[in-house]
């Protein structure tokens, strides 16, 4: 029995030095990997922004960079009106507060770069939280992620309540 339990003792601390490590290289990697947080971008193309992000509507995801501190990340995207939106959701639960940290670098500076296809664009996030453009982006947000399912996803009131957080997308 000590012996089974000193296995597992070693096993699972392998494990989780294994993943932090992970983790803390993925500080230095040239961008996210699918849901892991990378280090800035080191590669891409300075291109100045589109004035019509309609050519996103129907990617899946788009990486981005916050400047403080320099990490990216893989996020859902919205495209209304050509515009482009991102949002967090699940800001109100206690994993939110651990997963969805990026958010929280935007009050002490909103810049950020967007990297789509091997060009970087560096704009701002300015956080939406009323106004007719939200029942129209959370609406596409549940069309492209959730099969079109209506519900609290598409009410405002995700936003009031502050669950979600709405950014818009804009020229710095």
């Amino acid at each position: 029995m000590k012996t089974l339990t000193k296995t597992i003792g070693v096993t699972l601390g392998l494990a989780v030095g294994l993943i932090g490590l992970f983790l803390a290289l993925m500080r230095f990697s040239d961008g996210p990997l699918e849901v892991f947080s990378g280090g800035p971008f080191t590669t891409g193309e300075l291109t100045a922004a589109p004035d019509d992000w309609s050519f996103l509507t129907d990617r899946d995801t788009v990486e981005f960079q916050t400047l403080q501190p320099a990490r990216s990340r893989t996020v859902w995207l919205g495209v209304h009106d050509q515009r482009l939106f991102l949002v967090s959701g699940y800001m109100n639960t206690s994993y939110g507060g651990i997963w969805k940290q990026w958010p929280h670098y935007l009050d002490r500076d909103d810049r950020i770069i967007l990297r789509i296809d091997g060009r970087l664009y560096e704009q701002r996030l300015q956080r939406v939280m009323e106004g007719p453009e939200v029942v129209p982006v959370l609406s596409e947000f549940a069309r492209k992620y959730f099969g079109g399912a209506d519900g609290d996803f598409t009410s405002d009131e995700s936003i009031r309540s502050g669950d979600t957080w709405m950014y818009e997308v804009v020229d710095r």
